[in-house]
């Protein structure tokens, strides 16, 4: 029994240590390259580290040079086998107001390992409230818009209908 719990303590001091000691800068900064490859870009104002999280304030976001979105910002939560991405006020480039909701107030998108291929999207803004699921095996992302105001008639035309209410689905 003593040697089990001092394996447990061995892990569980190392788990935290990986967790402090973790470079959460750098690898940001791979992630950056691996989007530019995509040309998707993030250029924040600053990066604050925290012990299990990494913030960015006021990211923009470009997409092939183009300046798709402004953000307040990301706040990257991991505990490896688990890990939350929460973004605040993120406002749509105008030219873009027509194919998506000009604004979302928050969004979270968290992922676990013990479902790897589901990533969880919850999100609330000025076309109301969505739950979402990407499924990363099957490629296919799915967004059932919960409450609705008036803004989501400009992607109306994008969205179904079924017995839930209105989504939207797509691939990837």
């Amino acid at each position: 029994m003593q040697m089990v719990k001092n394996i447990f303590i061995t892990l569980t001091v190392f788990w935290f240590a990986l967790l402090v000691f973790m470079p959460k800068q750098e690898l940001y900064f791979t992630l950056e390259k691996e989007l530019l490859k995509q040309d998707i870009e993030i250029n924040e104002q600053s990066i604050e580290e925290g012990v299990f999280s990494l913030n960015l304030i006021k990211p923009v976001l470009y997409v092939k040079g183009i300046k798709v979105a402004t953000l307040e910002k990301i706040n990257i939560f991991t505990l490896l086998f688990y890990t939350n991405i929460n973004v605040k006020s993120l406002l749509l480039d105008e030219s873009l107001k027509s194919y998506a909701p000009g604004k979302i107030d928050v969004a979270n998108i968290s992922h676990s390992v013990f479902t790897p291929f589901h990533v969880n999207i919850d999100a609330e803004g000025s076309f109301g409230i969505l739950d979402g699921d990407a499924d990363l095996n099957e490629r296919k992302l799915r967004l059932d818009f919960k409450e609705t105001t008036k803004e989501i008639d400009s992607i109306r035309s994008n969205l179904k209908k079924d017995e839930k209410g209105l989504y939207y689905e797509t691939s990837f």
